[in-house]
């Protein structure tokens, strides 16, 4: 009987599941607590569409008027972009600095798998953001777009997926050199180009990332389309590039964190 007892007594291991839910809650909770930053991180993507919408119209008149729809679709992708990519580099220098990181790194599920699931968080975050500011770009434009939420939600979530794998390349880079957000910063600005690809031939350039996501995400919001309407050699493409730049970030990761290790500089800042 006490052998019985004992081993209802002891602790289950934890699996996956019981860790993605522990790093939402984590997410929800920085949330709730600090609610000042996420509200200003609205403001100011809001200040720039406002500057970018008013300024242009002052500038280009009508000529940016009929291109309204494009520019809100892609400041939208290009939200979540930022959002996706920043959001393990930025956590893994905030653990640095609080001298958290070995946690992270002694933990049995692996560095890799807590970091990832920890940017998936942030990236549910960044869509309940980024949602609300597409809703006050559509008011303060007065702009009519197609938004059926699941084609949205599919493709955008392929589309930024891409984007987190270049986070954890660029995560495995901090942790190795700490100090290198201006390089990375200087990144973000290249998701524009990515993001206005479809204005152009796509060519060679669907196989980066946002690029194809972007134009599929146009003809969603601006003519209607809905997932299966579209190609699946098109969806399927979409997807190995996100497979294809999740798998290359983590083989990245994996091998920066390594060698971090190798030189003894992993909590060094």
């Amino acid at each position: 009987m006490s052998h019985g007892r004992d081993a209802a007594a002891a602790p289950r291991k934890a699996g996956y599941s019981h860790l993605a839910r522990a790093v939402l809650y984590r997410e929800v909770l920085l949330f709730v607590r600090y609610p000042a930053n996420a509200i200003g991180g609205i403001v100011v993507s809001l200040f720039f569409f406002g500057v970018l919408f008013y300024g242009g119209q002052m500038v280009a008149g009508q000529a940016l008027t009929d291109s309204i729809e494009g520019i809100i679709v892609g400041y939208f992708l290009w939200t979540l972009s930022v959002g996706a990519y920043s959001s393990i580099s930025n956590d893994i220098g905030s653990e640095v600095q609080w001298g958290t990181l070995e946690r992270h790194v002694m933990s049995p599920f692996g560095f890799a798998p807590v970091v990832l699931l920890k940017g998936v968080a942030k990236i549910v975050r960044t869509f309940i953001t980024s949602t609300v500011i597409l809703v006050v770009m559509i008011g303060i434009t007065g702009t009519t777009l197609e938004l059926h939420l699941f084609t949205i939600a599919v493709i955008a979530t392929l589309s930024i997926v891409s984007v987190l794998g270049l986070g954890l390349a660029a995560g495995g880079v901090t942790v190795l050199y700490k100090q290198i957000g201006n390089w990375l910063n200087l990144l973000q600005f290249g998701f524009i180009v990515l993001i206005s690809a479809p204005a152009f031939d796509l060519g060679w350039m669907r196989f980066l990332p946002l690029a194809l996501g972007s134009a599929l995400l146009q003809r969603t919001m601006i003519d209607g389309v809905r997932l299966w309407e579209f190609a699946p050699t098109e969806l399927g493409l979409l997807f190995g590039i996100a497979v294809a730049y999740v798998a290359l970030g983590y083989t990245v990761f994996q091998y920066a964190t390594s060698r971090a290790r190798r030189l003894g500089v992993l909590g060094d800042y």
